[in-house]
């Protein structure tokens, strides 16, 4: 078993279930409330080591009651933190709205503390990084750290995965820095310029990727699963009906990470990918809704 180490923000999340977006100026009653723990990198980092990776997560937290929520989390799921804690911002927050027949979702994050991650935090956690099997990061972080992490790690030999989520230009020769590429079909148009909605789009959009330098793009696909460059479509695992999909890119990444970590092959990281994000969606919830292994190992 390697080590996984995530980059990325954690923010509580505020949850609002209801019928329908309100429209600018309008009030609707919604139909439930929940607060709880979120942010993609602590998401992806609590589905990993739930499926069974030894899983290190660099951050920064405010020193407040969000911080303790984060690391009653961490502890709970197993997750080894490195967050520093800045006394004079905040820990991060979203807010969730969750279209209730549906399960779709709409999000705005305000990382907080999060956002003062920057690249000396990388050169801090140099060697945390060189020692890793795998290193993941997002984009709710600042990017210079985004950047600075996956070269330290790519410098190592270490296996390199972006998630380029929420969608962001990218600055010059990132890509290239990228072993595994995961966007979903938003994020790879945004990349790319090309709309996917069948496996044939997202064949002609992995190979934009990799002219642009990527190693190995997966696009993520929702329900249709996985496009994984060189293989093709690995199909979605269901395992339920969809309650909630807010987590499932995460639960995504954080199966795939670990599969990876433990030496799967890349054809086998995406389907317990795949696997991870079908149980997630069944549950309300993005930290909430990660499975154990037992219950991967289980569906598949």
């Amino acid at each position: 078993m390697g080590k996984v180490v995530i980059l990325g923000v954690f923010v509580a999340d505020a949850g609002f279930r209801a019928d329908r977006m309100p429209r600018m100026g309008e009030t609707l009653l919604g139909n439930s409330f929940a607060l709880g723990p979120g942010g993609k990198g602590s998401n992806q980092a609590v589905a990993c080591a739930r499926a069974g990776g030894e899983t290190h997560f660099v951050t920064r937290l405010g020193q407040d009651d969000f911080a303790k929520m984060a690391q009653a989390l961490w502890d709970d799921a197993g997750v080894i933190a490195h967050a520093e804690r800045s006394a004079d911002s905040y820990t991060g927050a979203a807010f969730i709205f969750v279209q209730e027949d549906t399960g779709d979702n709409a999000i705005i994050v305000t990382p907080g503390a999060g956002a003062r991650i920057t690249a000396a935090d990388m050169e801090a956690q140099a060697d945390l990084i060189r020692g890793a099997s795998v290193f993941v990061t997002q984009l709710e972080q600042p990017m210079d750290a985004a950047v600075r992490g996956l070269q330290i790690a790519r410098e190592a030999g270490v296996t390199t995965i972006l998630n380029p989520a929420p969608a962001a230009p990218l600055p010059d020769g990132m890509l290239a820095l990228c072993d595994y590429l995961t966007p979903n079909e938003t994020e790879t148009e945004a990349l790319t310029g090309i709309a996917v909605t069948a496996p044939e789009h997202a064949a002609r959009a992995a190979m934009r990727l990799c002219e642009l330098g990527v190693g190995t793009p997966i696009i993520t696909m929702g329900e249709q699963g996985a496009y994984l460059h060189g293989y093709g479509m690995v199909p979605a695992v269901r395992a339920g009906k969809v309650v909630e999909t807010t987590g499932a890119g995460d639960a995504f990444n954080g199966g795939f990470a670990a599969a990876l970590s433990r030496g799967e092959t890349p054809v086998q990281a995406v389907r317990i990918g795949c696997a991870t994000a079908g149980l997630s969606v069944t549950r309300a919830g993005a930290a909430a809704s990660m499975p154990q292994w037992d219950e991967v190992a289980r569906l598949l």
